[in-house]
């Protein structure tokens, strides 16, 4: 049995120098639906050209990056087919990241991420400076990259979605309150579930209107009240357990203890704070949490936290952190209690 030797520390740091080309490569193969192509069966960087409107010899080049990182296989006869990683960019496979690769590879974050000294060296977004405005006053301005920055989301709420069902325990919740919820779906599915809960999906008015096809479609309806709003200025009355997936780690200290305290005085005494995010482990420990808190870094004014971190937060809000499930996904359930 041969075994592969080692890369040298100077060799492995030059293939992370290029990881901006593997990620935008794999962005350019999501967005011209590569995987999907190749749902039926292997083909030619020629056949895929001609599906693509792109330059075969161009295309061929590309896709044998992706392959060199196990995104799509080629063999020996330069025929493409799909690898375990990029089945995941299928737009059809229920946990695809084919949307969040094309929002994340998009030029909009090159260019925010050219300018990532800028957020270094005055803890302010670089997307602001780059664009003009922030991010979320950027997108209903810019209708194409808001709807790859709402499909991005959405892809990448399905897998954790289903991650947070398995590993937590929502029974005993009687009224779940699901704080900037979107269009509802973990919280569709998790009434789904537990038959005698009710809930509230409590965002921006228009967000809640297009989600009432999504409940329909759960046929949790009748058991989900949709409530339109701002969370900086109050949330609905009366839950006993308040949700938030996805929201904390936007938003800076301040603007996070406003949220919670506005939680802190809708919930029921000794009803439970669930805030599902990324936990920032302690050390040189690698996790995806440190390289998506410099996302945040770069686009918005919030960050990943540490479980320290959130303890502190829940306190100056109210809350007790009580403990921390983590998920078959990078993302844990934060569990706390109002005291």
């Amino acid at each position: 049995m041969t075994t592969t030797p080692s890369l040298p520390p100077q060799a492995v740091l030059m293939q992370m120098l290029f990881g901006y080309a593997s990620s935008r490569a794999i962005g350019i193969a999501a967005e011209l639906r590569i995987a999907d192509h190749l749902t039926d069966g292997s083909k030619t960087a020629e056949e895929l050209a001609l599906k693509t409107n792109s330059h075969a010899r161009s295309l061929y080049r590309l896709l044998r990056a992706c392959a060199s990182v196990g995104v799509f296989s080629e063999d020996a006869d330069k025929r493409f087919s799909l690898s375990p990683m990029a089945d995941f960019l299928r737009s059809d496979n229920p946990e695809s990241l084919r949307a969040f690769a094309e929002m994340l590879a998009h030029g909009e974050q090159f260019q925010t991420w050219s300018a990532l000294d800028f957020s270094v060296q005055t803890g302010t977004p670089a997307f602001d400076k780059v664009h003009g405005m922030p991010i979320f006053e950027y997108y209903p301005t810019h209708p194409k990259s808001g709807q790859i920055f709402n499909d991005a989301m959405t892809s990448m709420s399905l897998g954790s979605s289903m991650a947070v069902m398995q590993a937590y325990d929502f029974s005993g919740i009687t009224k779940l309150v699901d704080i900037g919820g979107g269009h509802g779906f973990l919280l569709a599915s998790i009434l789904e579930k537990y038959s005698n809960m009710t809930g509230i999906l409590f965002d921006t008015a228009p967000i809640v209107e297009e989600a009432k096809g999504l409940l329909e479609k759960h046929g949790v309806t009748n058991r989900c009240e949709t409530v339109g709003g701002n969370f900086f200025e109050s949330v609905p009355n009366g839950g006993d357990a308040y949700m938030m997936k996805h929201i904390i780690h936007d938003w800076n200290e301040e603007e996070c203890v406003t949220i919670l305290k506005n939680c802190r005085k809708g919930i029921v005494d000794g009803g439970k704070l669930l805030v599902i995010e990324m936990v920032v482990p302690k050390g040189n420990e690698p996790s995806l949490s440190k390289l998506l808190d410099l996302q945040m870094l770069a686009v918005l004014p919030g960050c990943e936290r540490t479980e320290d971190e959130y303890s502190t937060l829940f306190s100056e809000a109210g809350f007790k952190l009580t403990k921390i499930v983590p998920t078959m996904s990078p993302y844990s359930v934060i569990e706390g209690i109002a005291i």
